[in-house]
């Protein structure tokens, strides 16, 4: 029998007590660009940030020419104001001075009613006693039944000068001043539409249009790129793909910079690239799946998408 090798026991040796590193996938940077633009059209009026800035979230970005939404939130707001005060006035009823004329002639028409019963009084006793004759009498009473009637007129207007408008009026009123506060709204809605603002922090990835261009509603007029829209995609063979879930850890290495973990986001379902024959063994090596991962946002605040990238599995 023949001696075995030393030299291929040593290497036999030295291979089992190799650590085995984790394999490696390669892939690339991608960044989800956010595009702010305004839902009315407009000539660019300023254009407040440059390419290749950072802002915060509530930087300003641009505003749009805007004289005809601020004439239009002008006249809603006077508009508003107006039908405001026609509902106050109907809830007031007559003014102070007109219900104090009106009292003044219900205490005239209560002294002529009183005056009236005192000489009905009197001319009563006259026509038991058969002085005067029932003709005169009947003036007399009559005289006074109308004294009484003026005065129960001139209190109930008094009484429906003092409550106001009718409650029709009052609610036709309340609903014109509804409209006007939702015309003012939109009004101040149009106007706040033709400046827009960072919504987050991030990157001036690109600026589209220049101060004086002439922007269509809902054109993007700003791209930025926040660092949490930063993420590394790469591709994985089928014989590796099943050992990931999504929340896993993954190194991620760039030229030029220390390694950066990353947490798996997203595993495609289906496979990027299929053969045109049925799976076998030996093209089912074949087959890769995309997966995505995140990174903390301060630690993608200095990446840029494209940038190739590898890919190892913490363990």
């Amino acid at each position: 029998m023949r001696p075995f090798p030393v030299l291929a026991l040593v290497v036999l040796a030295l291979g089992g007590c190799a650590r085995h590193e984790p394999p490696g996938f390669q892939g690339y940077l991608e960044g989800e660009f956010v595009y702010v633009g305004s839902p009315l059209a407009g000539r660019l009026e300023v254009l407040a940030v440059e390419k290749g800035k950072r802002v915060e979230a509530g930087t300003p970005l641009f505003t749009l020419e805007r004289t005809a939404e601020l004439a239009a939130q002008r006249q809603a707001a006077d508009q508003l104001a107006a039908a405001t005060a026609r509902l106050e006035d109907l809830k007031k009823g007559s003014r102070p001075s007109e219900l104090a004329a009106l009292g003044a002639r219900v205490d005239h028409a209560k002294a002529a009613a009183e005056l009236s019963r005192l000489e009905l009084g009197r001319q009563e006793a006259l026509f038991k006693n058969q002085v005067i004759s029932s003709s005169e009498f009947d003036r007399v009473r009559l005289a006074h039944e109308q004294d009484v009637r003026s005065v129960e007129e001139l209190s109930a207007q008094l009484s429906t000068a003092q409550l106001g408008g009718r409650s029709d009026a009052i609610a036709a009123a309340t609903a014109d001043a509804r409209a006007a506060a939702a015309a003012k709204e939109r009004a101040d809605w149009n106007v706040e539409q033709k400046s827009q603002a960072a919504t987050r922090a991030g990157l001036v990835y690109d600026t589209l249009y220049r101060p004086g261009e002439f922007v269509v509603a809902g054109n993007p007029v700003v791209v930025l790129l926040p660092p949490e829209n930063i993420k590394a995609r790469f591709f994985v063979p089928e014989g590796e793909f099943a050992g990931l879930k999504a929340g896993d850890t993954v190194r991620v290495s760039l030229s030029g910079r220390p390694a950066l973990a990353a947490r798996i986001s997203y595993l495609s379902p289906q496979p990027e690239y299929t053969p045109p024959v049925l799976y076998n063994r030996a093209n089912r090596s074949k087959l890769v799946f995309l997966v995505e991962a995140v990174f903390e946002p301060a630690d993608a605040r200095d990446l840029h998408p494209g940038q190739p990238v590898d890919v190892t599995v913490a363990r």
